[in-house]
Parts: C-alpha cells; sequence; structure tokens
C-alpha cells in the first residue's frame, strides 16, 4: 500500500513539474484569459455547484462537523459570486512575473538584473473551505506557478467540481503547452497519501498547510520541503479604558460573530479595569450572540457569563464563544496577548496615542489592528485579491500570502569577458 501512495504522489508531483514549466512562457493576456473563463463557468454552472456542496453538507450534517466547519464548507449564490469576484480582482492586478527588483552595473562592468519569477510547483493542504480551489488555483496560475491541491474528505464533492472547472478552461482557451495538471487535485484523501508527496523536494518547492492545529504539525514533522505554515488564529483585542465608546460595541461584534468561523474571528477580550459601564457592555455583547466565557470579575459583572479556564485563552474556538478578561494596564494586556497568542492578529480600541504606540511597537505578530474589526486581516481586504492562506510564520511572507509571495527571484548576469580576481 505504502509503494502504491509513493507511485501515486510522484505521478503527480511529476506531471505537475512538467507542466509548470510552460507557464513560464506564457503572457499576462494568456493568462487572463484562462481566469477570465474560469470565472465564467463558475457564474454558469452555479447551480451544479451548489448541488455538489449539497452532497458535502449532508455528509458533514451526518458526521457531526462543528457549525464553524459546516460554515466553512458552504458554497451558496453569494459565495459563488465572492469566489467570481476574487478571480476578476486577481485579473486586474499587476502580473508579478518579470518584474525588476534590482537593476545595476557593477564597477567592473557586469550587468545585474534581478526579476520576479514563479516558485515552481506550490503543494496546498487545506481543510473543509472549497473556495480554497479557486483562489489559490487563480493566484498560482496567474504567478506562473503549477499548483497540487489536497483538499479533506469533507469537502470532496465540491472540490472535485471546481477544479474540473479550471481544466475545462485550460482545455479550452489551448494555451501552448499548458495542460490540466498545472491544476492538479489530489483526489486520494487518506491521511496516509498526504506523506509521500512530502519526501518530494525534487518536485515540489514548496508547501503551504492550512488548517487546524494538528494538520499544521502533521505536515510540519513530516516534510523534507519547505513548509509556509498558515496556523491557527487565536485573535486578541485589548479594550483601554480611553477607547471611543461609540466604536466598541460594533467592532467587538463584527469581530466576533460577523463569521466567527474563520481565523480571523475574535477568540480572546482583555479589557481595562476602569472601562466605564463594563456591565452594560458585556450584557450588549450577549445580546448580540456572543457567549461570554469570564474570570471572576466578569461573572461578577455577568451573572450568565460561564467560567473561563485558562485552555479557554489559548483556544481557537471557530464559533460564538468569547473568552474575557480584566486587566489593569496596556501592559498587562501585552503580556496576556504574549502568552496566548499565535501570532496571527492582534488589535487595540484606544485613543490614547502612547497606548497605542506602546502597543504596536512591542507586540510581534502576523497584524497589528488599530480601532477597527479583525476581519480586515485578509488577502481580499488587503486588495491582494485572494490569499493563498494567512502566514503566522516569519520566513518568505507573513501575514495574507498572495500573488506577490507566489514568487521568487532570479539575477541575470551579463559580462563582456570579465574574470573574478
Amino acid at each position: 500500500m505504502a509503494d502504491e501512495l509513493t507511485t501515486y504522489a510522484k505521478e503527480l508531483a511529476s506531471k505537475a513539474k512538467l507542466a509548470s514549466r510552460a507557464l513560464k512562457g506564457l503572457t499576462t493576456l494568456q493568462k487572463n484569459a484562462v481566469l477570465l473563463r474560469v470565472e465564467e463557468l463558475l457564474l454558469t454552472n452555479e447551480a451544479a455547484i451548489i448541488e455538489k456542496n449539497q452532497l458535502d453538507m449532508k455528509n458533514g450534517k451526518e458526521k457531526g462537523l462543528s457549525s464553524a466547519m459546516m460554515d466553512r464548507l458552504l458554497l451558496d449564490s453569494k459565495r459563488i459570486k465572492g469566489m467570481a469576484k476574487s478571480i476578476e480582482e486577481i485579473r486586474n492586478l499587476p502580473d508579478p512575473v518579470g518584474e525588476v527588483v534590482r537593476g545595476t552595473i557593477l564597477p567592473n562592468g557586469l550587468e545585474l538584473l534581478t526579476k520576479r519569477v514563479p516558485i515552481g510547483v506550490v503543494m496546498t493542504i487545506f481543510e473543509s473551505r472549497p473556495n480554497v480551489i479557486i483562489d489559490i488555483a487563480s493566484l498560482s496560475f496567474k504567478s506562473g506557478n503549477a499548483c497540487i491541491l489536497r483538499g479533506g474528505s469533507e469537502a470532496f464533492h465540491s472540490n472535485l467540481i471546481l477544479s474540473s472547472l479550471f481544466h475545462q478552461a485550460i482545455e479550452e482557451i489551448k494555451l501552448p503547452g499548458v495542460t490540466k495538471d498545472v491544476v492538479t487535485f489530489v483526489e486520494n484523501t487518506e491521511r496516509a497519501a498526504m506523506v509521500p508527496f512530502f519526501q518530494l523536494e525534487n518536485l515540489i518547492d514548496v508547501i503551504v498547510p492550512r488548517g487546524g492545529e494538528a494538520l499544521i504539525r502533521f505536515v510540519s514533522e513530516n516534510s523534507k520541503i519547505p513548509v509556509i505554515k498558515h496556523d491557527k488564529g487565536v485573535t486578541n483585542l485589548y479594550l483601554s479604558n480611553h477607547a471611543n465608546p461609540e466604536i466598541v460595541l460594533p467592532i467587538l461584534v463584527n469581530s466576533k460573530v460577523q463569521r466567527p468561523g474563520v481565523c480571523n474571528a475574535l477568540e480572546n477580550l482583555f479589557i481595562h479595569k476602569d472601562y466605564p459601564n463594563l456591565a452594560g457592555l458585556l450584557s450588549n455583547l450577549e445580546s448580540s450572540g456572543i457567549q461570554i466565557l469570564g474570570d471572576t470579575p466578569i461573572q461578577k459583572q455577568l451573572s450568565t457569563a460561564k467560567p473561563a479556564s485558562e485552555d479557554d485563552f489559548y483556544t481557537e474556538f471557530l464559533d460564538t464563544r468569547l473568552s474575557v478578561r480584566i486587566v489593569g494596564s496596556v501592559t498587562e494586556a501585552m503580556e496576556n496577548i504574549r502568552k496566548y497568542s499565535s501570532g496571527h492578529t492582534e488589535c487595540i480600541l484606544s485613543e490614547d496615542v502612547s497606548e497605542i504606540r506602546k502597543f504596536q511597537q512591542e507586540l510581534d505578530s502576523a497584524a497589528i489592528f488599530v480601532n477597527c474589526s479583525t476581519r480586515f486581516h485578509d488577502g481580499g481586504e488587503y486588495g491582494l485579491g485572494a490569499e493563498v492562506g494567512i502566514s503566522t510564520g516569519k520566513l518568505h511572507v507573513r501575514g495574507p500570502m498572495g500573488l506577490i509571495h507566489l514568487t521568487t527571484t532570479t539575477t541575470y548576469v551579463t559580462g563582456g569577458g570579465q574574470v573574478r580576481g
């Protein structure tokens, strides 16, 4: 069985590697033509996509998937149109391939020209969210990369039809040398089937896992290929006693319940002990559908609040639960954030400039927000069109991984007979 899985992985990765070579010669217009056709196919096949997605939703319900997983799994008319809109935005972005990063002539006369080039073959492993198929395939294709996409079994039917639409567009546009292998969908959803891919460092250039903590750890521990981690989002917010009361409730509610099952949704709230009308705020949060898990002072202010354990503050709930704690200062809030944060998103609500500056300068995360919803930590909201994911690591890319982050550089050196002394 292990030999069969190894052969399976090598076959798919080899085809993707070969297919990636043809992408290097494509013009921006040629790449955009394929993306436009995918966009059109998404809209004209909406009913078929929803029908396949309903099979996954039915199976997910029978398997007892969490509300967060079910929300991520769902494809409806609005989300399909959103995927099409993402492709449109990617089409309209500047093509990073060929961009000159540095050009200079050295004292010895050598001409150096450093340009952006595709990474090569990018493998992405993801859970539940079928829109990832379209986002990553589009970003990869526009940046000249082949991609290998491995989704979870819970979204199999949705992933299969979405990848087939991309294949259809490639076959219809008929670009020179370009085959459907530039978007490779791994149909085998067994966990054991992933491991052989991780050993193919000569065929796959980078692996991007996005999902739960267990998935990230599994990939990191088993891969010989560089891994860009898109880890969990334990998102934290400090509510200062100097915050503008007019913006507090809308931001907290939007950060938590606008879409609780995503990585940029708020999980931990730290409130200054002198914040005015704390009881009223907590009551309004509860009325907005938020389940408060609080420390002792919070429970005294809101009788329906449940006790928050230490583990709760480390947890990415991905639902309407919110861990809340009272702190004595911005410094204490930051100590808590450093302790519990996954390095994804931190936020402060305050009008105190020195407090804001301290928060920004002394914390270390992919994004630090001031006086706005944490839900803006997103590739689309950042103007990247879409994202491969949100990286919580520090190498190559941090935060939303967009089009430009799927490139590396090559330096072209031209001389006239120079030799090194």
